[in-house]
């Protein structure tokens, strides 16, 4: 008797989207060491073989998921500086409380982002993180440029505030901290940073 999957046609609307959602849900609920082609195809209804017509192997797919994740963050962090106002304090707390809610909210994607950005060979992924680590640096240069932070390296002032409000998801994430604390902790840390970084009189 042949094997039902076998049966299953190789065409989808838009089967790579799917896939990816697919991925996405499974990374969520199970890891991503749980993830295979096989089980996607079935859950997207075709054949075990379609999968192989946009990804590869398992690691293609987890790299086009992690680039995914990259642009999501990009497009979410320039939605919140569009809707932010124009002084520095409100731009950084805009684009904060963005990065952390994406960053508790999709957790286990944000780790495949930063593990798959920092494997051989992952140019594609490393270009897709330039977006958004862009923004945020340029964030720190307009913030010098109009007198609100320290002149220095906008690198490694910009480094320090990530550092911090990764800290802030991460024992969100690990459920230290519960999540309904997590706008009031970025913004003490947004209020923190700006007094702090602020050139000295």
């Amino acid at each position: 008797m042949p094997d039902a999957t076998e049966e299953r046609p190789y065409h989808h609307g838009n089967l790579r989207a799917a896939l990816l959602d697919a991925a996405e849900r499974g990374l969520r609920e199970r890891g991503a060491d749980q993830l295979s082609l096989r089980d996607l195809a079935r859950e997207a209804g075709v054949s075990h073989a379609a999968p192989r017509r946009h990804f590869a192997d398992r690691q293609a797919l987890l790299d086009a998921l992690a680039v995914a994740g990259f642009a999501r963050l990009d497009t979410t962090l320039r939605t919140a500086l569009a809707a932010a106002d124009e002084d520095f304090p409100s731009r950084v707390r805009a684009t904060m409380t963005a990065y952390t809610r994406f960053a508790t909210g999709n957790a286990a994607l944000l780790e495949l982002m930063y593990t798959s950005k920092h494997r051989p060979d992952a140019t594609r992924i490393v270009k897709a993180a330039e977006a958004p680590f862009g923004l945020m640096n340029e964030l720190i240069t307009q913030g010098q440029e109009q007198g609100a932070l320290q002149a220095g390296d906008p690198e490694r002032i910009g480094i320090v505030l990530f550092a911090t409000l990764q800290g802030i998801a991460s024992i969100i994430n690990g459920n230290i901290v519960k999540p309904e604390l997590l706008d009031g902790l970025v913004e003490t840390a947004v209020e923190q940073f700006v007094r702090g970084a602020r050139p000295l009189p």
